[in-house]
């Protein structure tokens, strides 16, 4: 009762009391991110590393077992879970919650540059903050525009180099998988016929490409008061470079006959050959999918997404022949349910007004109504 007698008597003080709780209310509402539930997914940091070709039990002695015995004993590191998979080794860290991502992908970094003795096929790991149970938030599709009759694979550099490199700079993106291209290479077709002219061996062939595809340090060179570095650079990109590595020279022996790799094998730049298809509506296409970052917000995301592939639109993909269609949006079903939740706030808000009004004015009407009766 003294409460509303405060208010009463203190108007003004109530007015500034109901405007500090509007203002505070309004910036909280804008600045509190909007989603549909809470992450409550652990921080995790994925270890990927590619031998092609190789045996599960081979990735799991040569990368899975030295990788982990350096990993383990991480700061905030609570779960370590490791796959061997043909061609693929897979160690993911499941950290604490809170844990700082940043310094955590830090120290994974740190400690992976300890391993050492890495299969001379196998590539160097990546990290990345997204696990196998993730799934997308968005789906883009390429298609060819009217009149482009390239073949859609082709576009496979195109789509690694440029939209997912794009893509992949939105604040909260933390993976964007790409399917259905494939990879410019520089290939070396051996002829056998021709390579067992000479005495020589596949094996021999790939060794000597790869001791000559090498950049080393040959010392340094004094001259003066300067001294210089000298490096060693034979960098095998180009067709003509290839068909000139010397495969056996027999000068030792007193003859002047070379073998070189155009001798033996054909050089071009080619295409690897499709391991996949994909057809949207019985035409050929490509495909990626976005992978949001542990704690992003969808909405964020998915804003700024529209936004760059509306830029790429009008620009790289227009250059190209190509038209990217969303055909996925994970932010759909979560405004539909947020738009639902605020139609029955408004409702709700409507029909409490309505029965306060009906209920708490009647009451007042009936004893108005009473006091104006005369009594005789």
């Amino acid at each position: 009762m003294n409460l509303i007698r405060y208010a009463i008597d203190r108007p003004v003080a109530v007015v500034a009391a109901v405007l500090i709780a509007v203002l505070f209310g309004t910036l909280s509402l804008s600045r509190i991110p909007v989603q549909l539930a809470p992450d409550v997914r652990k921080p995790i940091v994925v270890v990927e590393t590619s031998w092609p070709g190789a045996a599960p039990s081979e990735i799991e002695r040569e990368i899975v077992n030295p990788q982990e015995e350096t990993l383990r004993g991480l700061d905030g590191l609570e779960i370590m879970t490791s796959r061997s998979q043909t061609g693929q080794a897979s160690v993911t860290l499941e950290f604490a919650v809170g844990t700082d991502m940043s310094q955590s992908l830090l120290l994974v970094s740190n400690r992976l540059d300890r391993v050492g003795n890495y299969p001379d096929e196998a590539a160097q790991p990546t990290l990345n903050t997204s696990g196998s149970d993730d799934s997308p938030i968005a789906w883009v599709l390429l298609t060819a525009a009217e009149g482009n009759t390239r073949a859609m694979p082709t576009y496979g550099d195109f789509l690694e180099d440029v939209i997912k490199d794009r893509v992949e700079r939105i604040e909260g993106v933390s993976a964007v998988n790409v399917f259905g291209g494939t990879e410019r290479e520089l290939q070396v077709v051996i002829d056998p016929q021709r390579l067992s002219r000479f005495g020589l061996t596949v094996p021999e062939v790939v060794r000597i490409l790869r001791t000559e595809n090498i950049s080393i340090s040959a010392g340094d060179v004094d001259e003066g008061k300067r001294r210089y570095v000298v490096r060693t650079e034979s960098s095998l990109n180009t067709e003509e470079a290839i068909r000139n590595v010397v495969l056996r020279s027999d000068v030792a022996q007193g003859s002047s006959g070379r073998v070189r790799v155009s001798d033996v094998a054909e050089v071009s730049f080619a295409y690897r050959e499709a391991t996949s298809r994909l057809r949207f509506k019985g035409e050929p296409g490509l495909a990626f999918n976005v992978v949001r970052e542990s704690g992003a917000n969808v909405i964020s995301v998915m804003e700024e997404m529209r936004v760059v592939l509306e830029e790429l639109q009008e620009g790289p993909l227009n250059d190209v022949g190509l038209i990217a269609d969303l055909v996925y949006d994970e932010t759909i079903y979560i405004q539909g349910a947020i738009d639902l939740v605020v139609q029955n706030i408004w409702i709700g808000a409507a029909l409490a007004a309505l029965i306060l009004m009906l209920f708490l004015r009647s009451p007042r009407a009936t004893l108005i109504v009473s006091l104006s009766i005369p009594v005789s």
